[in-house]
């Protein structure tokens, strides 16, 4: 049996050996040095400058200086310009020209406007042209599916848009209960029971990780599958828009309307079982209709956010508000926030010390995860952005409770809540809810935070009621929207990777009167903490011991 070697070998060599490597070595590097000779020398030279002696010797830097910004201007727009020719071609590839059938006239309108009103995009401002598209979806749609996240309902309902949808005639109204895998199963049951004596509501949990168009996701058998990857509700939402379409005998129009962040573009692309529409952790993603036909019989038309009134609560504001078009504050938004959740559950998900004020747990909270300023003072607002963006983001659990006692929304009656239901198959959509939330793994109580709803949260659908803004504000926007755009350019090139990502630096627009140093952060500290998962490895391999305030 062959001994096991004890020691490492040894570097020893014969002198013969290093000697032949050394003139080796030295004969390549006279090779190297010829060649060198014969090519010449190509050093670049210094630019010596203009000459003290030389006349007229400052208009000529201002003029080089200017010329140098010229072209870094047009260098710039030339970018700009190709990256808006390559985001056409990508919609004219995702988007298919719809078929109009003889009945409909609405679907010729929508087709011949597409272009006009891309166009009117960019030069309307996005509250004005927000309002604009989200009427068109209103008026085009024989359906309209209002997209509320489970884990507050009654904050997810605008009491205008649905009075808009009453006053438009036979027009049927659906809610759709999203992200209902982050609330507690009893808590989604007490929530389904109080919408449904009001409107059909359809228990829904949109799937997240689709590819590219035409690339679905295979799942191995053997390994279980991911939480974002499994759909639910959608079979149940499918039989009661065919029920609708078959009692009625004509195509129809599925319209998807919502407040920012509650899912509408995942539950067209959960529909089609494709990656059609532009989806992100961003709020605002989406600026104009899209028309996505499921087949023959149902069109689907994806539509931008609400937009929020400013008489509503800070604490809608700070919820409801989609960062490309509101300017918020990320600490008074945080502090709105952490006002209405309850102290106990915040101290157990965050892992915190018990606080007396928002300012300490913001203080606590950058301890914790270890956002330190320079000179090692805790990043207060840095900690502020990272609860605003966990709580509006799709991972954090959380719940409210539904109203004791049931009352009737003023826009709504008995009458219009009876004719909303016809056409339907509502003891089909019971059973199909109830299988539902017995597939969906639904958060537990101890892990969530108890939130305190505000009610309903006021919308702008004129025009005329939107707000002037101050100079300042325009000129934060443009620059907003040349930056989205932009990112939104490079979402779409990446595929999977946008929905798998956590929010970049598009997610932190809401706040443009942050330092150089806290976009620094919120492009790398706002990957880090997206997702539970992540948050929890960093816990672990952090030294806490080296916390100081």
């Amino acid at each position: 049996m062959k001994r096991p070697k004890l020691k490492k070998a040894s570097k020893r060599m014969t002198c013969h050996k290093r000697y032949k490597i050394q003139k080796k070595v030295r004969e390549h590097h006279r090779k190297l040095r010829k060649e060198a000779k014969k090519r010449g020398r190509k050093k670049p030279r210094k630019d010596p400058g203009v000459p003290n002696s030389a006349p007229f010797k400052e208009a000529l830097l201002r003029e080089a200086e200017l010329r140098k910004q010229r072209l870094e201007e047009l260098k710039q727009q030339q970018k700009l310009d190709r990256q808006k020719e390559q985001e056409k071609k990508r919609k004219l590839e995702t988007q298919p020209a719809v078929e109009p059938s003889s009945g409909e006239p609405v679907k010729e309108e929508l087709g011949q406007g597409k272009a006009k009103n891309k166009a009117k995009l960019g030069k309307q401002s996005p509250k004005k042209s927000y309002c604009q598209e989200l009427k068109k979806v209103i008026e085009a749609s024989d359906v309209v599916l209002e997209v509320l996240d489970a884990r507050d309902p009654l904050g997810c309902r605008c009491p205008q848009v649905e009075e808009a949808i009453v006053q438009g005639g036979q027009k049927r109204l659906v809610l759709v209960l999203n992200k209902s895998d982050l609330v507690p199963r009893e808590n989604l049951e007490s929530w389904l029971s109080y919408l449904e004596k009001e409107l059909p509501t359809v228990v829904f949990r949109a799937s997240t990780n689709w590819r590219d168009k035409g690339k679905l996701i295979k799942v191995k058998k053997k390994a279980a599958p991911f939480k974002s990857k499994v759909c639910f509700g959608k079979d149940g939402l499918m039989k009661l828009l065919r029920g609708f379409q078959d009692t009625c005998g004509k195509a129809i129009c599925v319209g998807v309307i919502g407040f920012p962040n509650v899912g509408k573009s995942s539950i067209v692309n959960s529909l089609k079982q494709e990656r059609t529409c532009n989806v992100g952790l961003s709020m605002g993603l989406t600026r104009s209709m899209q028309v996505v036909p499921l087949d023959k019989q149902i069109t689907i038309i994806d539509s931008p956010s609400i937009i929020v009134s400013p008489l509503n609560s800070a604490t809608a504001l700070a919820m409801r508000s989609p960062a490309s078009i509101e300017v918020v504050k990320p600490v008074e938004a945080a502090h709105a926030i952490l006002s209405q959740a309850d102290a106990r559950q915040v101290v157990l998900k965050f892992t915190v010390p018990e606080y007396k004020d928002p300012l300490e747990f913001f203080t606590l909270l950058a301890q914790r995860r270890g956002l330190h300023q320079k000179g090692g003072s805790p990043n207060v607002e840095g900690a502020a952005k990272l609860l605003w963006s966990e709580w509006t983001g799709a991972t954090l659990g959380y719940y409210s409770q539904p109203p004791t006692s049931w009352t009737c929304c003023p826009h709504l009656n008995e009458r219009i809540v009876a004719e909303m239901k016809l056409g339907f198959n509502m003891e089909e959509l019971k059973k199909n809810n109830v299988h539902s939330i017995q597939a969906i793994r639904g958060s537990r109580s101890a892990s969530s935070i108890l939130f305190r709803s505000s009610g309903l949260t006021n919308g702008i659908i004129e025009e005329e009621d939107i707000p002037e803004e101050l100079p300042k504000q325009k000129e934060r926007k443009q620059e907003e929207d040349i930056d989205s755009d932009q990112e939104s350019v490079g979402s779409e090139e990446a595929g999977e990777k946008n929905s798998d990502m956590s929010p970049a630096e598009d997610t932190w627009e809401a706040f443009p009167e942050e330092s150089q140093a806290g976009k620094q952060f919120c492009s790398q500290e706002a990957r880090s903490f997206a997702m539970d998962k992540t948050i929890k490895e960093e816990e672990d391999a952090y030294d806490f011991s080296t916390d100081y305030v």
